[in-house]
């Protein structure tokens, strides 16, 4: 078999699988440049030039030209918060994620103690329970625990515990902490210890040896975590409705908000947006893992 030849089935259905991942991203970053507000059917694109006016259902001209949309999102405070708190979230989420991920991956792969089985096990119970059930009891959790701490404490008005910003980046870091230890331990299957023994041999102590040799020989797979403990974190709905407070509204509960109503083509140039981020991001990170590779 010729290993330069391409078959006609494969390549069919190699764009089969793409057409089918990424037409909806397509269509839905083209909807974001409709000039009708209903957004139900696509009615060209918003004019380029001369004033705002209205028409009925459709937005004829804009000074913003095709994005007016988007000019729109960045008036609209509310996305602004819900934006910088799904920001705040995922990037507090993941960095303690990775913290606690590598360090959790570091003692069940070198250490034996009475309940690395029961530890190594209860890692897959976040993975692969229903997000809806690890939501429930989160904030089962946190209403028992606050109740019980505000009625001991004496805490009343402003100073009571409540859900917010802090209960949902801890309920993140508890479904984060699992992939990002799942991944450092792969990792460290093929990890050779040779040379952390030559850094020792060398005068090193331990705590250089790990800076220095089995920090950067981990850190792939630490990135590896990392990226998915953010993109989780950032998509993340069913946990963060569960968990959240006044305040703490994310861009996946503020666009739930907004389809409640009517889906208009605010919604997909805030999803277009943040595509672009997510990509940007995830970019990155896979530039600095290569390079650490």
């Amino acid at each position: 078999m010729n290993p330069n030849r391409r078959s006609p089935f494969v390549n069919l259905m190699t764009i089969l699988v793409y057409g089918f991942l990424y037409l909806p991203i397509i269509v839905l970053i083209t909807f974001s440049f409709n000039a009708s507000k209903t957004n139900i059917t696509f009615q060209g694109v918003v004019s380029q030039v001369g004033p705002l006016k209205m028409q009925g259902s459709l937005v004829v001209q804009s000074p913003c030209g095709p994005f007016h949309w988007f000019c729109e999102l960045g008036k609209n405070k509310d996305v602004l918060n819900a934006a910088r708190n799904t920001l705040t979230i995922a990037v507090t989420s993941t960095i303690i994620s990775a913290l606690i991920g590598t360090m959790a991956a570091l003692a069940l792969q070198r250490y034996n103690f009475r309940l690395k089985p029961f530890s190594q096990l209860s890692l897959y119970i976040p993975i692969v329970i229903p997000e809806i059930v690890m939501g429930i009891g989160i904030l089962t959790l946190f209403s028992q625990l606050f109740t019980f701490l505000n009625s001991a404490l004496g805490l009343t008005g402003d100073a009571r515990l409540a859900l917010g910003i802090g209960t949902v980046i801890l309920s993140h870091i508890a479904f984060s902490v699992p992939f990002v230890t799942l991944v450092v331990q792969a990792r460290l299957q093929g990890f050779d210890q040779s040379f952390e023994e030559a850094a020792m041999d060398l005068g090193a102590n331990e705590l250089v040896t790990f800076w220095r040799v089995t920090l950067p020989m981990l850190l792939p797979g630490v990135l590896s975590g990392a990226l998915m403990a953010f993109t989780l974190s950032l998509d993340d709905f069913v946990i963060t409705f569960f968990t959240n407070g006044p305040g703490s509204t994310t861009l996946p509960i503020y666009v739930y908000g907004l389809l409640r109503r009517i889906i208009t083509p605010q919604v997909n140039a805030l999803s277009t947006v943040w595509i672009l981020l997510i990509f940007s991001a995830v970019f990155l990170l896979q530039r600095l893992q290569s390079r650490q590779a």
